[in-house]
């Protein structure tokens, strides 16, 4: 299995907004998408904004413990995301603090940071945490500034 891709995009105005945004442009793709969080509080707001950014598209979600989980394709987790089986490559978006569990196990993961200090504090250790395990993460600027 290749390694896995590891993207940040720093800049966000709104954390769960962008989260949100990168959610339907997965849903729009056609492709599935884990969102894994284990502070329930955060995860729970990320899906009640879910239901509410767009007035014009709709991205289908459930909880991972959800029976139709294995049917939606974007998956909300406070427990450790399961890669899922050959063929079926989800995406994994992190809106945790740390680093999530299992990561390895997926194609690629997203991480969105927003300009508050402690979200780019916590953001630059998940970083060192990545690149300590032999990865390159990705630096992307979502505020269109350059580095």
């Amino acid at each position: 299995m290749p390694m896995t891709r590891i993207d940040f995009a720093f800049g966000a105005a709104d954390r769960l907004r962008a989260a949100c945004q990168a959610a339907r442009k997965r849903y729009q793709a056609g492709q599935r998408l884990v969102v894994y969080c284990a502070d329930g509080a955060r995860l729970a707001a990320f899906d009640r904004m879910l239901w509410a950014f767009d007035d014009v598209s709709f991205v289908p979600h459930v909880l991972a413990t959800d029976p139709l989980a294995a049917d939606t394709p974007v998956i909300l987790t406070a427990a450790a995301p399961q890669p899922a089986a050959a063929g079926d490559e989800p995406w994994l978006l992190n809106l945790d603090d740390d680093c999530p569990p299992g990561y390895d196990g997926f194609a690629r993961v997203l991480e969105i940071v927003s300009d508050d200090p402690a979200d780019r504090q916590a953001a630059r250790q998940r970083w060192r945490v990545y690149q300590a395990a032999g990865h390159t993460p990705h630096s992307h600027d979502l505020a269109g500034r350059t580095a």
